[in-house]
């Protein structure tokens, strides 16, 4: 094991540590979660020590919290007592049994296993003047000191008088406004994780579909055909997209439209869909009358190309780091899973028009949908979600940090 993870209480009496932090979820079946908690009985005062686990969606900023509104939801949460010891058997893994030789006698060793139902961590993109941590879906792993494991863990503010400030509100007198100030939690320590999926290694032929479209004042239609070269796109990929039209009518086919459109399901109190276009090339490709036409047309979606779009969703990210287009969700279907929900769709578009005074009026787009698998390969070996995307970069974090991320 050559790297571990470790977050240190306020107080020092408890220390959280992981071999790891991305997690990945073959779809029948998710990795375990496993790590260790380092206890130091002398500054418990009778209490015990537990770890949670938790899958949430934040759909607002931590620092809203103060006004006693809660802009978080646990999907799913499981809590587990690990000081004292509650004397099941625990039989240790590998990577427990590397955790156990750095911590030694003070470590407690514990895991978890995630259901298959549960969404993948995902983030919604900010826009250029947010702040705060991103919205979305993520996973914690926390470390706390309490009397029973339900314990509310209360976050404690300060009022710093340093920070006042002064101004007229209706021009009736001075409103002075003081400063919170986050104390911090002194009896708890977490590490955030990320639950991923990869692309399968068996990789099938892509989809394919047709329309026919009659337009009006016309007794012989359009026929457009497309599909795609394969099922699986990897990020960053050109997407190769197969065009085929039969234009038997007596309109002219203008240009084509190919896009991609990212959909993403917000399943929570209800279902709403979001869709966003990542990547649309125009081409200007003209089809007579009365005539066929075949062509392969290439598109990239790049998040590179869409840094700017706010609520966009992207693969979860621990730190600052670059990440890319969220991964479409792959799923057994048979549970209804929370969270958001990822898929995508190609577009292609024909615009089709014809000559004198109904031009306008007798012009009409046809359209034809394809579903796209995007995602990222599996890493070879046992690397982490830095791997498989180039231009990710890997950053340390030091074993003595306090600072929770």
């Amino acid at each position: 094991m050559s790297k571990v993870y470790k977050k240190t209480s306020g107080n020092g009496h408890i220390a959280l540590y992981l071999g790891k932090r991305d997690f990945t979820d073959n779809v029948d079946s998710v990795e375990l979660v496993d790590g260790a908690v380092k206890v130091d009985p002398a500054g418990l005062d009778g209490k015990k020590v537990f770890v949670y686990l938790a899958c949430a969606f934040r759909y607002g900023s931590d620092d809203l919290d103060v006004i006693g509104l809660s802009f978080r939801r646990d999907i799913w949460i499981q809590r587990v007592q690990v000081y004292p010891p509650t004397g099941a058997s625990v039989t240790k893994t590998p990577m427990q049994e590397s955790l156990m030789k750095k911590i030694g006698e003070q470590g407690c060793p514990f895991s978890f296993q995630m259901p298959t139902n549960l969404p993948c961590s995902v983030s919604l993109q900010p826009g250029p003047n947010d702040a705060g941590k991103a919205c979305g879906v993520d996973f914690e792993v926390k470390a706390y000191i309490a009397n029973t494991a339900d314990e509310e863990v209360e976050k404690k503010y300060v009022v710093s008088a340093q920070s006042c400030v002064a101004f007229e509100v209706m021009s009736k007198g001075p409103v002075t406004l003081f400063a919170l100030s986050f104390c911090g939690l002194r009896d708890t320590c977490r590490l955030m994780i990320r639950k991923i999926q990869f692309a399968p290694s068996s990789n099938k032929p892509g989809p394919k579909a047709d329309i026919t479209k009659q337009f009006m004042m016309s007794d012989k239609p359009v026929i457009l055909e497309a599909s795609l070269e394969k099922e699986i796109y990897y990020h960053g990929d050109p997407i190769i997209v197969n065009v085929k039209i039969n234009n038997e009518t007596t309109k002219v086919v203008k240009k084509i439209t190919v896009l991609v459109e990212q959909l993403a399901s917000v399943v929570l109190y209800s279902s709403d869909t979001y869709t966003k276009v990542v990547c649309s090339e125009e081409f200007a490709e003209t089809i007579n009358a009365n005539s066929s036409f075949e062509k392969s047309f290439q598109i990239t979606p790049l998040l590179a190309n869409n840094k700017e779009k706010r609520g966009l969703s992207v693969d979860g990210r621990l730190k600052d780091e670059d990440t890319n287009l969220a991964s479409t969700t792959l799923s057994q279907g048979d549970k209804e899973m929370q969270g958001i929900i990822i898929s995508y769709k190609v577009k292609v578009n024909l615009t089709t028009g014809s000559g004198g005074l109904l031009g306008s009026l007798t012009g009409s787009d046809v359209t034809l949908e394809l579903p796209l698998t995007l995602m990222s390969p599996k890493p070879a070996g046992k690397c982490s979600l830095f791997a498989y995307t180039c231009h990710l970069n890997a950053s340390n974090i030091s074993p003595t940090s306090k600072r929770e991320h």
